[in-house]
């Protein structure tokens, strides 16, 4: 038996056909059964596991329709509109879900109807395992009305004048119960009746395309499933082409003999269609996480499916139409990186407005930073804009410097020490003078920077500024190294 606390004590929450034999039923204290039989054996309780191993059931639901929800703590809805041809009908699917999860040593109970009410109730109580369209009155009429899912109190009121059953309210006036017993009451028993629409919302989003191979011999080598995805590519591919769109995230669903599921997901930069490209994405997946796909017994079936697509553009890069162009290649390059080393492992510039050097530029994962260009703010020198020429390589945060001598009041220095190493200054630009964003709380006292650009006797180059100036009453000006050029 399982217990669980309620109302600082411990009660039965669950129990098993043995331990009904000797007459004990929920809610009943765990003191007062262990008096009755102390043989018995009571473990308490884990809501979190008993909420782990639920979702991995609708996860292995999802061979069945995508649209799977929780109920409860003990439940799931299927939503199999669509989904029973697949499976030579309502009454064999059905049949086939209750002897596979009888193997894998669940008792479970089904329940088939066109309401998710009268399904709910027809699961949970006995005598009942499908109810006909148009049956649902005569079906339910005899169940208790805890049937109806109404909450305890509703139903204690409900029972204290003498209606015990769901047939006493149906032909019992319904302004008066509404008046009564409140709107739910009449909502949950339209709902059972299938009077009222009542949506099942999935707890995975449903995906847009999808194609999948039931085997009939389960495969367990990682070879084999990629010649699955290539195959269900393919499919995806003609489809994909009819809709005049291209895959952005696809997702491999692998669905082992023993009930486990396992997913894998590829995110594409650009859209694609091209089955190898798809087929050599899972490959770098499964070369990263190789000893992580545990087969077991094998995959007896393989799901693939678009999550997202976009439109797809065709272009054509010349004469012979075997060209691709650079952003391409670095597309794919891209996406078999992020594949086999993660989302966050390659990161790309992308250009934000503010005129501070440290902040206009953002660094975001490769696919959040699209392909948006720079800005004409910030082309180098040479270029039409005319703004001055920026190290391509900027320190993240400046490093201070210490310079022994400089051209006064604004010059710039004659040499300067940086990383213990001293730098004679042989030519210099500047000063170019950047002011703080004075609309920024946080920059209200930050002081006004002079950037120079210097050359040492060596030919290197480096970007400085000062901070301050000479001859002020405050403080000394400090000197900063913030960037390198080539």
């Amino acid at each position: 038996m399982v217990s669980h606390r309620e109302r600082n004590v411990q009660r039965i929450a669950a129990l098993d056909e043995q331990a009904e034999a000797l007459g004990l039923k929920p809610g009943l204290g765990v003191a007062d059964a262990r008096a009755m039989h102390p043989q018995i054996e009571i473990v308490e309780a884990d809501p979190e596991a008993n909420r782990r191993l639920l979702e991995s059931l609708a996860d292995w639901c999802d061979r069945y329709t995508p649209l799977v929800a929780i109920d409860g703590s003990d439940g799931l809805f299927l939503d199999i509109t669509g989904c029973v041809h697949l499976f030579g009908g309502e009454e064999k699917m059905m049949q086939d879900i209750l002897s596979r999860l009888s193997r894998q040593g669940f008792d479970a109970r089904a329940g088939l109807a066109s309401s998710a009410g009268a399904a709910w109730a027809a699961a949970r109580f006995p005598g009942l395992a499908r109810i006909l369209p148009g049956q649902e009155a005569d079906a339910l009429s005899p169940l208790p009305l805890s049937a109806l899912r109404i909450d305890a109190e509703t139903r204690i009121r409900l029972e204290s004048v003498g209606l015990h059953t769901i047939g006493a309210i149906l032909h019992a006036p319904r302004a008066p119960l509404a008046r009564r017993f409140g709107a739910g009451l009449l909502v949950r028993l339209d709902q059972a009746l299938g009077q009222a629409e009542e949506a099942i919302s999935p707890r995975l989003p449903v995906p847009p395309l999808s194609a999948e191979r039931q085997l009939v011999e389960p495969v367990v080598h990682a070879e084999d499933i990629e010649n699955l995805v290539h195959g269900l590519a393919g499919t995806l591919q003609q489809d994909l082409e009819r809709r005049g769109e291209g895959a952005d995230v696809v997702q491999l669903s692998l669905f082992r003999v023993d009930g486990a599921v396992q997913r894998h997901v590829v995110r594409a930069t650009l859209p694609l269609r091209e089955p190898n490209l798809i087929r050599r994405l899972f490959r770098e997946r499964f070369s990263a996480s190789r000893d992580e796909i545990d087969a077991g017994y094998g995959f007896e079936l393989v799901r693939l499916s678009v999550l997202k697509a976009s439109p797809f553009t065709v272009v054509q890069t010349d004469l012979a139409g075997d060209g691709m162009v650079a952003e391409e290649s670095l597309a794919l390059f891209a996406d078999r990186v992020r594949a086999r080393l993660g989302e966050h492992v390659l990161m790309r510039p992308v250009p934000v407005e503010s005129h501070i050097p440290e902040r206009a530029v953002r660094m975001l994962p490769f696919a959040a930073g699209g392909k948006a260009a720079l800005p004409e703010a910030a082309v180098p020198a040479g270029g039409t804009s005319g703004v001055p020429e920026r190290p391509i390589r900027l320190f993240l945060h400046p490093e201070p410097i210490e310079v022994a001598a400089a051209e006064v009041p604004d010059g710039p220095p004659l040499n300067f020490r940086w990383r213990r190493a001293i730098y004679n200054v042989s030519r210099a630009q500047g000063p170019e003078r950047i002011a703080p964003e004075w609309w920024h709380d946080d920059q209200e006292d930050a002081p006004t920077r002079d950037y120079f650009r210097v050359e040492d006797t060596e030919g290197r180059r480096f970007w400085l500024y000062r901070q301050g100036l000479y001859g002020a009453v405050e403080e000394m000006p400090r000197w900063f190294m913030h960037g390198i050029f080539p």
